[in-house]
């Protein structure tokens, strides 16, 4: 794509824009979630086959966060993103049509390196944006990434329902985020690339950022917890009927996305250490009151606390983060995404293993500690990096 600087009418023309890629990542990867029990079904795959399988989607994304950096120090965040959208509708129509095992692995990482390379530059261009504006708006683009999440598990559900197979439902998503892609790319914003005196490929958060990744790695071990174990504890703790187990995950994701859409409110009126401060009370306090009454009402109302909690700490810190005077705002969310997702792929397996050893209880109680540690941490935070 020919790079050309075009600065669109007004701030509202970027947002829109920006946002519009957020919808297309959150529809596409649900689209693609939404037919994984099709996939499972149409290549003979056992429960622990599927798990192997899809762990090569997040190692494709680990292994190519510190290959995204180095291209957002090099190109603009706009020509990433627009490539990385185009190839990740690329991969997602590849996905329906994975023959058998090791052609589905060698997708799926392929969509692993895509997401990455999609959501990273998504994120700085969000951070450009944000930069346009007196207020916080930098929630509201993972809201709108949520909303896009169940509009894509909705179609997945009416696809499935009318028994279209995921080889024609893929395609045409895949095709509609092409689309899009080359209708609203001409009005999102340029940003001039920062060369980066580095010059190892991997590059680690410096001390300025150290903070920030703690705190990304402590929110999105939390958020992937609830996403893997909630429908668990629900059962085996809670007791409720299987039927209704999925009310856990159901309600949490709900708060996560109206906390989305009310966080940038939240903002501009107690600040951004205030509201993380409160995010990692509403982490700590929520975990503990599923823990310590694990009853239908009260687990209930700790996963809408645990919901809201965690809504708000990645897109805020990448706000943060954006402002580095010693990185690229790309490299920086690139390196502090390096740390996050250790954090988002690692802690859930050790739940596992506390709950085998000591009960899921106890590996629950033990995940609240991290939003009492984000509380601490909050602390950390330099006031002149919390401003607009």
């Amino acid at each position: 794509m020919a790079e050309k600087i075009r600065i669109p009418r007004t701030p509202g023309q970027l947002r829109i824009a920006n946002a519009v890629f957020f919808f297309l990542s959150g529809f596409g990867y649900a689209s693609w979630a939404s037919r994984i029990p099709t996939i499972k079904h149409q290549l003979h795959l056992n429960d622990a086959q599927l798990g192997g399988v899809l762990f090569a989607m997040p190692i494709g994304l680990l292994l190519t966060l510190p290959v995204t950096g180095s291209l957002l120090g090099k190109y603009s965040s706009r020509r990433i993103m627009f490539f990385g959208s185009l190839f990740f509708a690329m991969v997602l129509a590849l996905i329906g049509l994975a023959a058998n095992v090791w052609q589905l692995v060698l997708v799926l990482f392929c969509f692993g390196v895509s997401r990455n390379l999609f959501n990273i530059s998504t994120n700085a261009q969000a951070v450009a944006v944000q930069a346009l504006y007196d207020r916080s708006i930098m929630a509201n683009f993972h809201g709108i990434w949520s909303m896009a999440g169940f509009a894509g598990a909705a179609a997945g559900y009416f696809m499935v329902y009318y028994n279209i197979g995921a080889s024609y439902h893929l395609l045409g998503v895949s095709v509609l985020l092409v689309v899009f892609s080359f209708w609203f790319i001409k009005d999102t914003i340029y940003q001039q690339p920062v060369p980066q005196p580095q010059k190892k490929l991997f590059t680690l958060p410096d001390k300025s950022l150290l903070t920030f990744s703690l705190i990304c790695f402590a929110s999105m071990a939390c958020e992937n917890t609830l996403y893997d174990w909630s429908g668990i504890y629900f059962d085996k703790v809670v007791q409720v009927p299987k039927a209704t187990a999925t009310e856990g995950f159901v309600v949490y994701m709900i708060a996560m996305t109206l906390g989305r859409f009310i966080g940038d409110a939240g903002v501009n009126r107690f600040g951004i250490k205030n509201l993380l401060r409160f995010s990692g009370i509403f982490i700590f306090c929520g975990l503990l009151l599923a823990v310590l009454l694990p009853y239908p009402a009260t687990a209930i109302t700790g996963f809408i606390l645990v919901g809201l909690g965690v809504s708000c700490i990645v897109p805020m810190v990448f706000q943060m983060a954006g402002k580095s005077t010693t990185m690229s705002s790309g490299t920086a969310l690139a390196s502090i995404s390096s740390i996050g997702y250790l954090g988002f792929l690692m802690v859930p397996p050790f739940v596992g293993f506390i709950a085998e050893a000591w009960g899921l209880r106890w590996s629950f109680g033990l995940i609240a500690l991290l939003g009492a540690l984000v509380i601490v941490l909050v602390n950390n935070i330099r006031e002149e990096v919390t401003a607009y």
